[in-house]
């Protein structure tokens, strides 16, 4: 079951603080935030993108490194400061004009919950609380920002069968 529900994914939405991070929250003095993201993960949300999947990012919190590290990934689909996740969801899906069985969406608090329960694929983390563990189809081994993300790309990559050609590269 789980491998059929990956295997009808094109769009892929992440959480960012708890699952793109460690979920912890770095001020300094002046008010600045800081974020630690895993470069695993982001080399595996560029396989991921490079094997034809969508990406995006829909998260409550808004942060200039969050545009950042979008933009190094090149993540064009960022929504911050989203308190809907799930509209954000239905509307980007009614853009890409995909169903929602053709979604997946990765988060770690109960607010993602309607999102995950919308959406064909719930992805979480082991640091979540156990009613979005128990809704979720699959909880990774690593935790967020740990390479929890890399985890759930080559999970979707397996499934699809396009994780050999993007490794392939690294590998001859």
């Amino acid at each position: 079951m789980l491998t059929q529900r990956a295997q009808a994914i094109h769009l892929i939405a992440f959480d960012v603080d708890g699952v793109l991070t460690d979920g912890g929250l770095y001020l300094s003095d002046s008010g600045e935030e800081f974020k630690r993201f895993n470069s695993l993960d982001g080399h595996g949300l560029k396989m991921l993108k490079a094997s034809g999947v969508e990406l995006a990012i829909i998260t409550g919190r808004i942060s200039r490194c969050v545009e950042l590290r979008a933009q190094n990934l090149g993540i064009t689909h960022l929504h911050q400061g989203v308190s809907d996740k799930l509209g954000v969801m239905q509307a980007l899906l009614a853009q890409l004009r995909l169903p929602a069985s053709a979604a997946a969406f990765m988060g770690d608090d109960v607010v993602d919950l309607p999102v995950m329960r919308y959406a064909g694929l719930a992805l979480s983390v082991p640091d979540a609380p156990q009613v979005v563990r128990d809704r979720a189809h699959y909880v990774t081994r690593r935790g967020g920002g740990c390479g929890a993300v890399r985890e759930a790309c080559e999970l979707l990559m397996s499934a699809q069968g396009t994780l050999d050609s993007q490794l392939a590269p690294y590998l001859t």
